[in-house]
């Protein structure tokens, strides 16, 4: 606690800081419409991308106008089409003049009868103004007026829907999110289309003003989680937020853990079915990578076809993620513990065939490990980096070629070799990247105590991690339940799947209401032979 305090000093934002002068851009905009163009430009650089065309309104052409939006986040064709062309030439000859008509004034008449676009709402202030230009949307402005049409016209370049690269499935669908909010959004909306799925949109970042949006399902949610979420959210005071990682370091509920508390996806399917239990998802514009709270230890090894296979090929696929999480962390320390201290376990031939292959080798089990351990990640690490088109190549052949030439020289064993490839080859089963990189990070740290202590160092790092895991929360939640603490009729969705008909209720820790998912909960499982009979008697 003594060490972790001294870094909260250490790092804890001065508090004493002078308050900040109110910025020029927060100021409203002025009734002329030279001074509110001048300004745009002074505050802005006077920047190539910003458009600003003027041009007069009505039939005795004494009103001046303005539209203005930025090149490239606007759609330049729709702003040209809707509403350029219906101020110039559609409106052109109407009675329309600078006191407006029929009791009201221009910017009513031009938003009721003259811009044919779904959204369009009035600003005031001009840091709003900004912000709206550089997100897509166009103003209208009107000489005489103290107000502004912000019309949203938005039409960047966007990625388009892909299949997502780092959650691939075999049976299931293969849509993805994108860097853009809405489309992201739209995608969940596509899969639940239910009027108590809500939206809630932030804007984060005192200078890129990142939007980031919640979603949850009204009625099924808990309302303290999402309120919880909501704090934690509007707390964040950073100058820009680029990625969804940002938001995960900035509300997670510990930082001093190796493991996740916060679950990422690029697949709106696993995203519509963690919001069917009662979680919260945020959505940041700008990556693929929807955030998902509150997050459980076992979630992370849950894929999105297990539920579109069998249960029982679920529960299979299921179980050998958990017996690869094991083999990827004990693999190399079981192998030191047993080598160094305890050979009395092994039987007498694979002793002696160990001892004949360790009888050159010039050093003990745990370099010989962590040689091969960090070897294996530097490779890992630069098939990652380098081009998509070497980069396998560069992993695989490095491997295979470093490890036999490690082994013909005399430097490692091959077993040693074969421990270490198989520990690697079980961290990529595991679905969640992050999660995995937690086991290589603890992997060490247990090869430490076996090369210090035997089965006892490797027994004693078990104990602190079951502790550890068992202290974290997700945002109140337990982080080990339903195993710890222990819920019974959460238990068939974690190290099993049961059948659909079998999953009737939402876990219980996070939907606290409305936890019943189908009509009634069923007793046994349908039985076709009952339904064969009823057939042959209606017949």
């Amino acid at each position: 606690m003594g060490f972790r305090n001294a870094l909260k000093k250490v790092f804890r934002k001065d508090s004493t800081h002078t308050p900040q002068v109110k910025k020029e851009s927060s100021k409203p905009i002025q009734s002329s419409l030279k001074q509110n163009i001048q300004k745009i430009r002074d505050l802005t650089g006077n920047s190539s991308d910003i458009s600003i065309r003027e041009f007069p309104l009505g039939r005795e052409g004494d009103i001046e106008l303005a539209v203005v939006y930025t090149e490239g986040l606007a759609d330049s064709k729709s702003v040209n089409e809707s509403l350029i062309k219906s101020l110039m030439i559609d409106i052109r000859h109407s009675n329309i003049s600078h006191n407006g008509t029929a009791g009201k004034d221009v910017l009513t008449i031009l938003q009721d009868y003259s811009v044919s676009v779904g959204s369009v709402k009035r600003e005031r202030e001009f840091e709003r103004l900004l912000n709206a230009i550089f997100s897509g949307d166009t103003l209208v402005l009107v000489d005489g007026y103290e107000e502004a049409l912000v019309v949203s016209l938005r039409g960047w370049e966007d990625r388009g829907v892909q299949e997502p690269t780092a959650q691939t499935v075999i049976r299931g669908p293969k849509q993805g999110f994108t860097e853009t909010l809405r489309t992201n959004t739209a995608l969940i909306r596509r899969k639940i289309k239910d009027p108590n799925l809500w939206v809630e949109n932030r804007e984060i970042g005192r200078i890129t003003k990142t939007d980031v949006a919640l979603m949850y399902i009204k009625g099924i949610a808990n309302e303290k989680i999402v309120e919880e979420v909501r704090t934690r959210i509007d707390r964040i005071d950073i100058d820009g937020i680029f990625e969804s990682g940002y938001i995960e370091e900035l509300i997670q509920d510990e930082t001093y853990t190796p493991f996740p508390t916060i679950y990422n996806t690029e697949r709106p399917d696993t995203v519509a079915a963690c919001l069917l239990e009662g979680r919260i998802a945020i959505i940041v514009d700008g990556t693929p990578f929807v955030l998902v709270v509150p997050a459980l230890f076992g979630q992370f090894y849950q894929a999105s076809e297990d539920y579109y296979q069998r249960a029982d090929i679920g529960t299979l696929l299921r179980l050998l993620r958990y017996l690869c999480f094991f083999i990827a962390l004990l693999g190399p320390s079981l192998y030191i513990a047993v080598t160094t201290f305890h050979q009395e376990m092994l039987p007498t031939p694979l002793l002696i065939n160990l001892a004949a292959q360790r009888e050159g080798v010039p050093f003990p089990a745990f370099v010989e490990a962590v040689m091969m351990e960090v070897t294996f990640e530097i490779l890992r690490e630069a098939g990652v980096r380098m081009p998509r088109a070497v980069g396998q190549a560069v992993s695989i052949v490095g491997a295979l070629v470093i490890g036999q030439a490690a082994v013909e020289a005399g430097i490692v064993s091959a077993a040693m070799v074969i421990v270490v490839s198989i520990t690697a080859i079980a961290s990529f089963v595991m679905p969640a990247f992050n999660m995995a990189i937690s086991v290589r990070i603890l992997r060490f740290g247990l090869m430490v105590l076996a090369a210090s202590f035997g089965l006892y160092g490797i027994t004693i790092g078990l104990i602190a991690l079951v502790l550890h895991l068992c202290s974290l929360r997700s945002f109140g939640v337990p982080y080990m339940s339903p195993f710890a603490p222990l819920i019974a009729e959460d238990q068939k969705d974690m190290i099993l799947r049961v059948p659909w008909w079998g999953m009737f209720s939402r876990p219980r820790l996070i939907s606290q209401k409305n936890v019943v998912r189908e009509g009634t909960p069923p007793t046994k499982k349908p039985n076709p032979k009952n339904r064969q009979s009823e057939g042959e008697q209606q017949s």
